[in-house]
């Protein structure tokens, strides 16, 4: 019996310490739908995904960025036909991606979907150890109430999401500023409070004193009109925003109504949409951002924007903020941002640039901008 538990000891020391912590530390990602055990995100970053196609010859995973991967990753079938790839370390946030079942277009099932590429498609979440200011805290939270009106730009109805603070049903003699703010391409008005959790990232910056309580206000980028050429259709949503949207939430929410406490910002898309919108009405904004601006080559201070820059006494007395942002992974966005953003101070204008460390052409960036925007507004 002596030699027996003598045998088991020595056993038991024999075992390496590696070999006797084999415990998964991966955890199933908080995009994914209710009890779904795919995708797991590891303490480094990696993503495990798995997909079940027995019939299938070929699967891949296509990530909607380089954030995730920088290119389709082959799956390795496994026992009854499930497919099994992990990534290397991922950047921080949300990243879109999809399979390649024998090259066809497939969602994950295990995950949540995003109006993203203009279709949906699947997403996975990636923490951030500094991401605490877009997670849900215990503080007053505010809604996004879904505004549905009718525009003569586009002769159409039509929809807008607002974001109302915790206070203001409970203040009605009370007016506040609006921040309008523009999603990128092939997403729409959903997500900057789906994907980019501006709702979260509101009620925090208000609850700590950093934000004013403001409303915002998401509309969808796309308002295509006949072109005057009578060949095809141009997007007219510079003209929507001002002849329909801010006149709509003006006469529907209690706004103060002036430029003074009217911003607009956008991602992409959004940020490109947002300068020439801002740019051509500059007696309607006071404040403007460009995330990761969709802002095109060739910017001159002179005569980009028909000349509204050239004249910087006259474009500081009239904007308070005129802000850019980029991730330090995205080119050409992060060198054309910061570029620009030279260009303008030199000339006299003294524009802001905020990069995220890191961080490509994703939501990440994104949130990171919005949550260093805000606290800029509305300041006396």
């Amino acid at each position: 019996m002596k030699s027996l538990l003598l045998l088991a000891l020595v056993l038991i020391v024999a075992v390496p310490a590696s070999a006797q912590t084999t415990q998964d530390e991966s955890r199933p990602a908080a995009s994914n739908v209710r009890n779904a055990q795919y995708p797991r995100v590891h303490p480094d970053g990696r993503v495990t995904f798995r997909y079940n196609a027995p019939n299938a010859e070929r699967v891949q995973l296509h990530p909607g960025g380089p954030g995730l991967a920088a290119e389709d990753l082959d799956m390795v079938r496994g026992e009854n036909g499930v497919w099994t790839v992990t990534t290397p370390p991922a950047a921080p946030g949300l990243h879109y991606y999809w399979f390649l079942v024998d090259g066809a277009i497939v969602n994950d099932p295990g995950s949540e979907t995003y109006y993203g590429w203009n279709r949906q498609t699947s997403g996975v979440e990636v923490p951030d150890p500094a991401g605490d200011f877009y997670e849900i805290r215990d503080v007053p939270h505010g809604e996004v109430r879904e505004r549905w009106y009718f525009a003569s730009t586009t002769g159409q109805w039509r929809r807008a999401y607002v974001y109302v603070p915790a206070e203001y049903d409970a203040n009605p003699d009370k007016r506040y500023p609006v921040l309008y703010l523009q999603h990128g391409a092939g997403e729409d008005e959903r997500g900057w409070a789906k994907q980019g959790r501006m709702n979260f990232i509101m009620d925090n910056l208000i609850a700590e004193g950093r934000a004013p309580p403001m409303l915002v206000v998401m509309e969808q980028g796309y308002a295509m009109v006949p072109a005057e050429s009578g060949n095809g259709t141009v997007n007219a949503f510079p003209r929507l925003v001002i002849d329909d949207l801010i006149p709509m939430i003006d006469a529907t929410y209690r706004t103060l109504p002036d430029r003074e406490h009217r911003a607009m910002a956008g991602l992409s898309m959004g940020g490109g949409q947002t300068m020439t919108t801002t740019m051509a009405n500059l007696d309607k904004f006071a404040w403007i951002g460009a995330f990761s601006g969709a802002l095109g080559q060739g910017f001159d201070v002179q005569t980009s924007y028909d000349g509204a820059l050239a004249d910087a006494a006259s474009f500081n007395e009239r904007i308070r903020l005129l802000y850019f942002s980029a991730g330090t992974n995205e080119s050409p966005y992060y060198e054309n941002a910061r570029n620009i953003t030279r260009a303008l101070n030199e000339h006299g204008i003294p524009a802001v640039f905020f990069e995220s460390p890191g961080t490509a052409h994703d939501w990440q960036t994104w949130r990171r901008s919005l949550h260093d925007f805000v606290p800029r507004l509305f300041g006396e």
